[in-house]
């Protein structure tokens, strides 16, 4: 049990320290740095711990971590006065799926270069296909799973940012 911990500790903190790098980006307020990278540990570990622990796939995997982490930037969002796109599309960046664009892209050039074998180039087309469907289905269940607590809780997400008049 410790062992797991431990690895979504880390996995988290790699997301956080990166989430900061791509809020720097866009230069938010300074406020704004530990609700980014709160956003960012938390959805990445979530994802890492579904993925390696519960056996469930990455697209499902973000699926559910870009919900919680809506659901998540509505509150910090009111609590920062910061609308929550600004706290949660740096956080959602780490979890794109890298590795899988790289290997569309490589098979891709591969398949290009190997036009006159058919094993190799079937070989490369199905390696383009997979890794393309994958990394499309990932961005895909980010943005609509990051903007459904919008969708759901509209009036509370348009007024998270106004300040409270008594």
């Amino acid at each position: 049990m410790t062992d797991i911990l431990v690895d979504m500790l880390l996995d988290g903190l790699f997301a956080a320290a990166a989430a900061i790098g791509f809020g720097a980006i866009s230069d938010p307020g300074v406020k704004t740095f530990p609700y980014i990278a709160l956003l960012a540990a938390v959805g990445h570990a979530l994802r890492f711990a579904l993925i390696n622990y519960a056996g469930v796939d990455i697209v499902t995997g973000s699926l559910a971590a870009s919900v919680s982490m809506g659901m998540l930037s509505m509150p910090m969002g009111r609590a920062c006065h910061t609308p929550m796109t600004c706290l949660l599309i740096p956080a959602l960046l780490p979890m794109i799926p890298g590795m899988y664009a790289y290997r569309s892209v490589f098979a891709l050039i591969m398949l290009v270069q190997n036009i006159g074998s058919d094993m190799q180039l079937l070989n490369y087309l199905e390696q383009f296909t997979v890794n393309s469907a994958v990394t499309v289905m990932v961005i895909g269940v980010l943005a609509g799973g990051s903007i459904l607590p919008v969708l759901l809780f509209k009036k509370q997400a348009f007024s998270m940012t106004r300040y409270r008049h008594k």
